[in-house]
């Protein structure tokens, strides 16, 4: 568990302005800020952060308290999850005391699986750069796309070589457990790998860390599903993920606008062209939890999907949903919320 003396420390360094502009797109009014609550779906905002108190408070929810107290909402995190999340934002040393046995499995498991999701994008990136058949595959693909190698680097793209259990057998070398590389959807029951003959884009959760992964079939004779993606684990919940989201946080809330594409390459040719606000719901079937992320970030929403009539309208119902106000068409594949 972590000492009581670096609990103060974090507690004492966390400033609510700086914690909660992470997720909020805040406003200036007067000697407090202002946004729209993260808790709860309004149109007028109610939620106001307070940086001389050190303290948020939504008049419409009703949630406040702390910067620790709004990690734990916003992130689901618990008090100990929580205090790690700010002791990383500002770089504070954890001094650890002796954990309970269920915290500390519980703990590790986590980590676990993220520790063996970026040994696995290692992998898929050395594959890419350092063999002939993901050079002449991978690459090549790429640079079809339009890709440059900074571009590549910067996404942490790869590649799964067409051979049965490679993967597998190179963790299970670097002892790394079998039963969470099935957990996590990398080895199959089998204990072959489930990614194969792909290039490979890794999905990175909020924090930075890669939740889960996607995988672009090469070969054009195969029947095999054109993408497939990492199953749900502890650490990833598809519904309630967006695509370069992460990159393009940052982005999103200086521009106050976010464009929201299909798929995970649209994605990167953006960026690669100067446009950084923008992120994928990795198909049509856009959630509910996806648009609540957005709205952390914007209520300004511009939709670039492919003309299907079907997709397009279940986008514009959850958002009407989720956001409320005026919606429109453009073209019959665009759609901006004001």
């Amino acid at each position: 568990m972590i000492a009581q003396k670096t609990v103060q420390e974090i507690i004492d360094a966390a400033r609510i302005e700086e914690v909660v502009d992470d997720f909020v797109n805040l406003k200036r009014r007067g000697s407090n800020l202002i946004g729209n609550c993260p808790f709860h779906n309004e149109k007028t905002p109610s939620f106001i952060v307070s940086p001389a108190k050190n303290f948020f408070k939504c008049f419409g929810c009703g949630k406040g308290g702390t910067p620790v107290h709004f990690i734990m909402e916003h992130e689901s995190m618990t008090f100990p999850e929580a205090l790690r999340y700010l002791a990383k934002k500002y770089h504070i040393p954890i001094q650890e005391i002796e954990m309970t046995p269920e915290f500390q499995v519980e703990q590790q498991l986590h980590e676990s699986l993220y520790i063996l999701n970026t040994f696995a994008n290692q992998y898929f990136i050395q594959q890419l750069n350092e063999t002939a058949e993901g050079k002449s595959i991978g690459l090549s693909y790429f640079s079809e796309r339009g890709f440059s190698k900074l571009t590549i680097d910067k996404f942490g793209l790869g590649y799964a070589p067409n051979i049965p259990d490679q993967f597998t057998k190179y963790a299970v070398e670097n002892h790394y457990n079998i039963e969470l590389l099935r957990k996590l959807g990398l080895t199959t029951v089998n204990d072959l790998d489930f990614f194969r003959n792909r290039v490979m884009f890794p999905i990175h959760g909020m924090s930075g860390k890669i939740v889960a992964f996607a995988g672009r079939i090469m070969s054009t004779t195969t029947k095999a599903p054109k993408y497939i993606n990492s199953p749900e684990t502890d650490i990833y919940v598809k519904n309630k993920v967006l695509y370069g989201l992460y990159q393009a946080r940052t982005a999103i809330r200086k521009q106050d606008e976010c464009f929201l594409v299909e798929g995970y390459t649209d994605v990167i040719s953006l960026h690669q062209n100067g446009i950084e606000n923008v992120v994928a719901s990795s198909g049509t079937s856009l959630t509910i939890g996806q648009i609540k992320l957005i709205k952390r970030y914007t209520q300004n929403v511009v939709i670039l999907y492919d003309g299907d009539a079907a997709g397009i309208k279940s986008g514009f119902e959850r958002f009407r949903y989720v956001l409320g106000g005026r919606y429109g068409r453009q073209n019959g594949a665009l759609a901006r919320w004001r």
